[in-house]
């Protein structure tokens, strides 16, 4: 025979399940604050500690040892951002590669995961073949 449950007088199930959700939180925002504050002194204690003598020389502009001459404004080549941002791009997808790796592995995986994997590489060669076509992969 079944005995019939016993509710106590604590909170309900759902407020319990709650309250656990929220405790899982509390560790992460705890956590943020204790590394914000980490920062924070770090650079009180930095500003408080380091020497301050401002004269004109160190006021100057230092690159690289020598006194700056001429406008400020430099003009920078675009392909090196391109360059890093199709490192970015691939570096990404070899990310992808290994837990792929492991679900291929898996039993009853393997021919969903393989054709998941080809749509995401042609997605990949989809746009490499659009830069080099645009001739961004040229470097002069």
């Amino acid at each position: 025979m079944l005995e019939p449950t016993v509710r106590t007088a604590s909170a309900p199930p759902a407020t319990q399940h709650l309250a656990g959700y929220f405790a899982d939180y509390s560790v992460i925002g705890l956590l943020a604050v204790v590394g914000v504050l980490f920062v924070a002194v770090a650079f009180g204690a930095g500003r408080l500690l380091r020497p301050a003598v401002p004269t004109p020389e160190k006021l100057l502009t230092y690159e690289c040892g020598v006194d700056p001459v001429g406008e400020g404004w430099a003009h920078t080549q675009v392909r090196y951002y391109v360059y890093a941002f199709l490192y970015v791009v691939f570096a990404v997808d070899s990310v992808f590669l290994f837990p792929w790796a492991t679900v291929f592995a898996a039993p009853g995986f393997g021919g969903v995961t393989l054709v998941e994997m080809f749509i995401f590489l042609g997605f990949l060669a989809v746009g490499l073949l659009y830069a080099w076509k645009k001739g961004v992969l040229t470097w002069m």
